[in-house]
């Protein structure tokens, strides 16, 4: 056996070789314990295997097999009563496994694991070290297998449980027991968790170790690697165990001990947090402790030589006093520091193009003010390095490694933080904002420490990035809580509002995070500063805010432009982006796109660098240019907007080498153009600022179009997708400003001949053969949507084959595989059946019915919502038609078509509320649309009767809103169809029946609104049906009125004055069709609720003398000319009436009337 094993190769070999040996170490049958020379043997074999297992790691390692079949003879030939050599055994567990990365098989983890639990039940207290060491390398992503030890480990008196206790006076102990525990709360996907009373254990356990404070005879490295196996096992717990934190309590514990450890050796910072946080509006201050901080700092932060003395008279980059940016939030002249730093951080700071902006802020950062006042604070925040110290070298080195270790520390618990804010509650979360996100500072008052805090002073640049990596956490989402702030106007009270307390967190947010980017010397904490300030941009309400914020990041960013590490590049573009996106249009943003380009260039030195020295340059680019329209609104510079052209240039020009030194993490297009990321984020930010400020961009129309189609030209997809994304852009920007109720008057519009030149440059180029031969469904998707985008105007006044192309595209497109690309296809058929020069073409109409039929019937949730829509476009087509052509179009359409969208409309009412919105929709214009002929043909008698009943279904069923919304709106079609024998057939009842119960119960106002309105839309007094009918509707709207002001969501109160307004127009319809039959009961219920329907009726008719006064165009008079009809009808029928029987209806509208009158001349007068 031996001699096989000598042949097979390292370290393979010498692992069965040790086998080998520990093999024949076995005990002899009959040999109770062994003897000397054989302990000796085993001490001596252990030791070799252990010195190896320390040694450089080889090429390939031993088999997993090989490894735990060596652990487990080796514990067998050991008896617990050795302790030295079940010290030795266990060191080489812990070796091994960690060496090696070995997974333990179930088989022989269950022996491991017993033999180290037994040892620890039976052996002395100085072995238990190792012993839990290999225990913590056994369990380690084995937590699933171990299920039956967990009694033994984690019960209530466990052994880790005890080991980890907070009396436990070993804390080196103590810290092999909390890893161990933190390794068994490690989650393997796929195997279930541990249960929750174990977790629970887990979780008390490593918060109690976060809460103590470390002793003195307790070495800090090793209290250090006690908290970071604290913090691991509560991620653990956050992540894997997907803890749901929700006792305040609990909360807020964790909060306050994640807080000390964020902090935990930070140079110069001494904090004492109270043992949990409570979530509170108003900002949560920390006790300081003074005396530790002036002690520790001069000890902490000396200086050599001349170093010591220049720092009097000169701050290094990236120092900023803490006084020094309290002096910069505050606007008086607190000293002259404050002003220098105002100065520095609102404009200065951009002195030459496209330098590197840390040295430009320790160039300007000469602050003329006392030395006593900058000493006493400058030093606070200074970022050591080893270099910097008086240490000796060993001394130097004992504390370099300190300073890593607290470091792991602090990033161990901003991790933890990031995981406990998934964890938390969003809402819950704010309660605890002040604790975290630094508010500006009291006159008087410190800084509170915050993840700011971290951001600007600590030395590490990885815990740096780690800070700022959990406020864009706690940022991100954070749009409805931050819309609150306010601080527009000055406010004068004896109490902050809420909201002006908000306003004044996020400008010091603002201000810290322009300070750190100014400060930051890492790229990789560049690019989270810069991330984390695109996050706050985007949720930010700058519209309630006074401006100034968003030019000072502006301003403060564009340097980075042209940063040498990609990434800043890329993540500054982000934030250009998000600046240009967030609640666009605004008038700030607006006013720092209309700047000219050359004040961003040769006097500010924005981040534009050379590439730009000729200012037409990248228009020349292009391959042809067009004219831009004269003077479009918003465009004031004859220079393009400074953004437009940096976006542009990055696209299309070639790179320069000078400008990236980490592209070769992009080597495929590092020969031609700039890194495809920094490409890619330059045409998201291009389609951003076309989709908000439009009017800036317009005037490069074509110029942009050509950069659209360059990039569908490219090879990459990704490119080619944000190229037809812009395209799509483009379009919708000139759809929007041709929409009927447009606000740009139509002399500052794009000309409809720059957008038909626009789109046949389109159709010329790559945009349909993207649509063709794509193999990327989403790039087919975006070029469908593109396509969709045309304007209806310019579509007509393309050439007649072009026209023929889009509509063959999109027919074809429609019978595509990709559910993406036939949902896109089914769509932009419903845009296009709304052009009025397709509409009229039958051929079209009944291709394009097909298709969207054949869509309707897909599998794809998304393709049946999306050909619902179009169905109910096609079939607005229909009714427009019909109007605008008559029977001419009913007769060519096919009768058999018309059948089939019934009955697949009927059938989509009963798929999901996406596509069932939108099927109701296309049944009551397809109801609407039936003629006599129609309605006659018994095929079409079960169609129509079925799909009559599947509204009556819908508009009593408990769907969405908007599904309600659509079948009343659906009925009311209906109803406008005279070939329909309302008020005779059977539907005709429950038809009124279920408006009349959604009038007076509905929870959603609008649905209310639209019954009613379905309710009044029947001309004749026959179509009501019998009196009993006509009056449960009467009843069921005298109901309604009284109660619509009844409602639990305030948000539907908005929305009762429009129903009372329909209300009291389909009760005066009633009125002017009524019966004498129907008179009794009408006197009836004006009898019992005259005076609430007389203030009613008196309201709707005021409000249409206001309205009409407001410039709404109401008719004046329309109101009150239904109501004279109604007068004027009901008095003849009453004089038909005689003797006793005869009531007075009109006389009580009259009387109305005159009221009004007299309201109406008093206020005049």
């Amino acid at each position: 056996m031996a001699a096989v094993a000598v042949e097979e190769p390292e370290p393979c070999g010498s692992f069965r070789r040790y086998l080998a040996r520990l093999g024949a170490l076995r005990p002899q049958p009959g040999a109770e314990r062994p003897d000397g020379g054989r302990r000796t043997e085993l001490h001596l074999l252990f030791d070799q295997l252990i010195s190896e297992s320390c040694g450089p790691a080889p090429a390939a390692g031993p088999s997993p097999q090989d490894v735990c079949a060596l652990l487990a003879q080796a514990c067998q030939l050991v008896h617990l009563d050795q302790e030295h050599l079940v010290s030795k055994v266990c060191q080489l567990i812990h070796h091994l496994l960690n060496r090696f990365q070995v997974m333990v098989d179930e088989q022989n983890l269950n022996f491991l694991l017993s033999y180290c639990i037994s040892a620890l039940k039976q052996c002395s207290s100085w072995t238990h070290v190792e012993i839990l060491q290999a225990l913590a390398a056994l369990v380690y992503n084995n937590g699933p297998k171990c299920q039956k030890y967990l009694p033994d480990l984690l019960g209530k008196t466990g052994l880790l449980v005890q080991f980890s206790d907070s009396a436990q006076p070993d804390v080196e102990l103590r810290r092999a027991a909390v890893r161990s525990m933190a390794n068994l709360c490690l989650s393997v996907p796929g195997q279930p968790y541990l249960d929750e009373s174990y977790r629970s254990v887990c979780f008390q356990t490593f918060l109690s170790v976060l809460q103590s404070s470390k002793t003195s005879d307790v070495d800090d490295i090793t209290f250090c690697m006690l908290l970071q196996n604290a913090l691991k096992g509560i991620q653990s717990l956050l992540n894997g165990g997907k803890m749901k934190l929700m006792q305040t309590d609990q909360i807020g514990s964790l909060l306050a001990v994640l807080k000390k450890c964020m902090f935990h050796g930070l140079p110069g910072l001494s904090i004492e947090m109270p043992t949990a946080l409570y979530p509170a509006p108003l900002p949560q201050y920390d006790k300081r402790s003074p005396i530790k901080q002036e002690q520790s700092e001069p000890a902490t932060f000396k200086q050599t030589g001349n170093r010591r003395k220049k720092s009097k008279g000169k701050q290094k980059k990236g120092e900023f006093g803490e006084e020094g940016k309290e002096d910069l939030g505050d606007a008086g002249n607190e000293s002259v520091l404050g002003a220098d730093m105002l100065k520095l951080h609102l404009g200065d700071v951009q002195n030459s193009p496209c330098s590197d902006p840390r040295t430009r802020a320790s160039d300007v950062a000469h602050v003329p003010a006392g030395k006593d006042h900058l000493s006493s604070h400058y030093t606070s925040w200074k970022r050591i390095s080893s270099s910097e110290s008086e240490y000796s070298d060993a001394e130097g080195g004992i504390q370099s490694k300190m300073r890593s270790y607290q470091a792991n520390v602090r990033q161990g618990a901003l991790a933890c933080f990031l995981s406990a804010i998934k964890s938390i509650e969003k809402r819950v979360l704010y309660g605890y904002w002040s604790a975290f996100v630094p508010d500006a500072p009291g006159i008087g008052s410190p800084q509170s420490v915050s993840l700011m805090t971290i951001a600007l002073k600590d030395p590490s640049p990885k815990t740096r990035a780690c800070a700022l990596q959990v406020l864009s956490a706690i940022l991100e989402g954070s749009k409805q809580f931050l819309s609150v702030a306010e601080d527009a106007n000055d406010h004068k009270r004896a109490f902050t509002p809420f909201s002006v307390t908000i306003a004044s967190s996020i400008r010091e947010l603002h201000r810290c995070l322009l300070l750190a980017l100014v400060a930051e010397s890492s790229s990789q904490t560049l690019t989270q500063i810069v991330k984390c300030l695109a996050n706050l941009v985007s949720n930010v309400p700058y519209s309630r805010l006074k401006p100034g914020l968003l030019t000072r990041v502006w301003n403060q960013i564009k340097p980075y432009i042209c940063h040498k590490d990609v990434n800043v590049r890329v993540s500054s573009l982000t934030l250009l982006g998000a600046i240009v996106s967030v609640q666009a249009p605004l008038p700030e943003v607006q006013l720092l796109l209309q700047q000219p380009s050359s004040s961003g260039l040769n006097n500010s030195g924005s981040a534009t660098p050379h590439r730009f020295n000729s200012s037409e340059q990248w228009r020349k680019a292009l391959p042809s240019e067009g004219e831009p329209p004269d003077n479009p609104a918003g465009c004031t510079s004859s220079e393009p907007c400074w953004l437009l052209r940096l976006c542009v240039s990055i696209i299309v020009l070639p790179r320069e080498d000078s400008c990236s030194d980490s592209d070769a993490n992009f080597p495929s297009f590092s020969s031609v153009y700039e890194p495809c990321p920094l490409r890619l984020e330059s045409l998201q930010v291009l389609a951003l600022l076309v989709k908000g400020y439009f009017p800036m961009a317009q005037s490069y129309f074509l110029e942009l179009g050509e950069v659209a189609c360059r990039c569908m030209e490219e090879m990459d997809p990704s490119i080619q997708l944000h190229g037809a994304k812009l395209l799509e852009e483009l379009g919708t920007g000139v759809l929007q400003q041709y929409k009927p109720d447009s606000a740009v008057a139509p002399d500052q519009r794009v000309p409809v001949s720059v957008v038909v030149t626009f789109w046949t440059m389109m159709l010329n180029g790559p945009l349909p053969g993207t649509l063709q031969n794509s193999p990327h469904a989403t790039l087919q998707t975006s070029a469908c949507d593109a396509l969709s985008s045309i304007l209806p105007e310019a579509f007509s006044s393309l050439q007649n084959d072009q026209q023929i192309l889009c509509v063959t595209l999109l027919l074809g497109l429609n019978h595509s595989e990709n559910p993406l690309v036939k949902a896109a296809a089914a769509r932009a058929l419903g845009v296009y059946i709304l052009f009025s020069c397709l509409r009229q073409d039958v051929m079209f109409v009944a291709d394009t019915a097909n298709a969207i039929l054949n869509s309707l019937h897909d599998k794809s949730p998304n393709v049946r919502a999306k050909a619902a829509w179009s169905l109910g476009n096609l079939t607005d087509t229909l009714i427009i038609n019909m109007q605008t052509m008559g029977q001419s179009f009913q007769e060519e359409f096919s009768d058999l078509l018309l059948l089939k969208m019934l009955r697949s409309a009927t059938e989509a009412s009963k798929d999901r509320d996406k596509v069932k919105s939108n099927a109701v929709r296309a049944l009551g214009n397809v109801l609407h649309f039936l003629q006599p002929y129609h309605i006659a043909n018994p095929r079409f008698r079960e169609a129509i009767e079925e799909s009559l009943q599947a509204l009556i279904s819908t508009v009593q069923s408990e769907a969405t809103m908007k599904v309600r919304w659509n079948a009343c709106y659906a009925l009311g079609n209906v109803f406008k169809n005279p070939a329909l024998p309302l008020g005779e057939a059977p539907w005709t009842t429950q038809a009124y029946s279920a408006l009349s119960s959604v009038v007076k119960s509905c929870k959603n106002f609008k649905v209310r609104i639209k019954s009613a309105m379905a309710l009044s839309i029947p001309s004749k007094r026959e179509c009501y049906g019998s009196t009993e009918q006509f009056c449960q509707i009467w009843s069921a709207l005298v109901i309604a009125l009284q109660k619509s002001e009844d409602t639990e969501d305030f948000l539907e109160f908005k929305y009762s004055a429009s129903l009372r307004t329909q209300i009291c127009q389909a009760l005066l319809h009633l009125l002017s069709l009524a019966r004498s039959t129907d008179l009794p009961v009408i006197w009836e219920t004006i009898t019992e609720n005259g005076d609430a329907i007389k203030s009613y009726v008196l309201q709707y008719l005021k409000l249409g003398v206001e309205e009409n006064e407001a410039g709404m165009h109401t008719d004046l008079y329309e109101r009150e000319r239904v109501l004279k009809g109604a007068i004027e009808h009901l008095g003849g029928i009453e004089k038909q009436l005689e003797g006793k029987a005869r009531v007075r209806v009109s006389a009580y509208l009259e009387d109305v009337l005159t009221n009004h009158a007299n309201a109406t001349e008093l206020t005049e007068a």
